[in-house]
């Protein structure tokens, strides 16, 4: 079963922009665990139901902050997924929960092979998953007089609205789009997060929301820890992956070592095969920027993988930021 292929973007006027049954086989087991499409699911359906995991992390890096990521699923694959991202994990770390602060040399191919079974359901159109972040030297005066404390909740909002374009997923309108949303560990108090909460789902009322029948309901909006999901967890290793190699995290000596230490030389290497995997999915991936338009702007639906550098208009250019050139 593949996603539908709908066209898909909306104009960001707030951004600048098989069965071999070895684990040494994901494609094998992924289609050994994943549903196929039989004609008794070519029934009459009231509703398409989507869930978005999401997920954020490094809220202030040297160079990139609030990164914030997310995975779009049907909710009918939800369980296979999970499937196959567990038995990713291997025999002794199916309980486990993965996290890319937790990678060392001891369990590096553990989190390596989760890493291939992610990419090889994005890559089968299983899942759509979506990366934003801020760069540095863009600063916004509009943003931070808003509101410092409520800024987590600004950036969730335009990414949830913008990233996986939404407001084209539904262009034929024959039939309603209900859309769930999971959060991991919101870090802010409760009246805050019933706030965010009906500020999100009033997206249903903006006018190309509602006319293409999609809809995100206030109770459909909710905080999960990530232990209990798996789909979050290699959401946690990918965005982890991007905010240490963007902040130059992969260079870090300890103090009074003279050369980097085990762990960093780790996720060094996971990021190395993440970036491999990326690019598989599109040659000369660029993960510092946003991800470029092949045939429109409806790319933003389409495509299975994409960076969003988050760029608002009122903000100014300060290269003092910036990566200082060698």
């Amino acid at each position: 079963m593949r996603f539908a292929r709908h066209s898909a973007c909306e104009s960001v006027r707030l951004s600048g922009s098989n069965a071999q049954l070895t684990w040494s086989s994901p494609v094998a087991n992924r289609r050994r665990l994943l549903p196929t499409l039989s004609i008794c699911c070519l029934v009459l359906v009231m509703a398409r139901e989507y869930i978005i995991y999401c997920d954020e992390s490094d809220d202030k890096g040297e160079f990139y902050s609030n990164f914030y990521g997310g995975a779009l699923l049907l909710a009918n694959d939800r369980e296979a997924i999970e499937n196959v991202l567990t038995e990713a994990k291997g025999p002794l770390a199916r309980d486990s929960e993965f996290k890319w602060t937790y990678i060392g040399p001891h369990n590096e191919q553990l989190y390596i092979a989760f890493m291939e079974a992610f990419f090889g359901l994005i890559a089968d159109s299983y899942l759509k998953v979506r990366i934003m972040f801020t760069q540095n030297i863009n600063q916004t005066k509009g943003l931070v007089e808003y509101s410092v404390d409520s800024e987590f909740f600004i950036l969730y909002y335009h990414f949830l609205k913008l990233a996986f374009g939404l407001r084209y997923c539904n262009l034929d309108r024959a039939e309603d789009v209900n859309v769930t949303v999971y959060l991991d560990d919101v870090p802010d108090s409760d009246e805050k997060f019933e706030n965010f909460k009906d500020y999100l789902s009033s997206l249903s009322a903006f006018p190309v929301f509602h006319r293409n029948r999609i809809v995100i309901r206030k109770e459909s909006i909710s905080d999960v820890n990530s232990e209990d999901h798996v789909i979050l967890q290699a959401i946690d290793v990918v965005l982890g992956a991007m905010q240490f190699r963007l902040n130059e995290k992969h260079k870090a000596v300890p103090e009074g070592k003279k050369r980097r230490c085990k762990r960093t030389r780790a996720k060094e290497r996971v990021y190395k095969h993440i970036n491999k995997l990326l690019r598989r999915l599109r040659p000369g991936f660029n993960v510092g920027g946003s991800t470029g338009h092949d045939t429109g702007e409806e790319d933003r639906w389409l495509h299975p993988y994409r960076h969003w550098c988050f760029v608002p208009t009122d903000s100014v250019r300060d290269l003092a930021r910036g990566k200082k050139k060698k």
